[in-house]
């Protein structure tokens, strides 16, 4: 960040994620589904129904 550099990073390891990124976007079958910090994306329940099925939100 100090440098002024953004990565673009593709992963579906969600604890590598959370605790490299500062800003997350979501996609789910190629549309922006979410995009926050990661404390929000782990709280969003699109997110939640996406990547780990309705039954996850309950």
């Amino acid at each position: 960040r100090e440098q002024g550099v953004t990565l673009c990073v593709v992963e579906h390891v969600m604890q590598m994620v959370m605790g490299l990124c500062e800003r997350i976007f979501v996609l789910d079958a190629g549309e922006l589904i979410a995009e926050g910090t990661p404390e929000e994306i782990s709280n969003n329940p699109r997110v939640i129904e996406a990547y780990l099925g309705e039954r996850a939100i309950r």
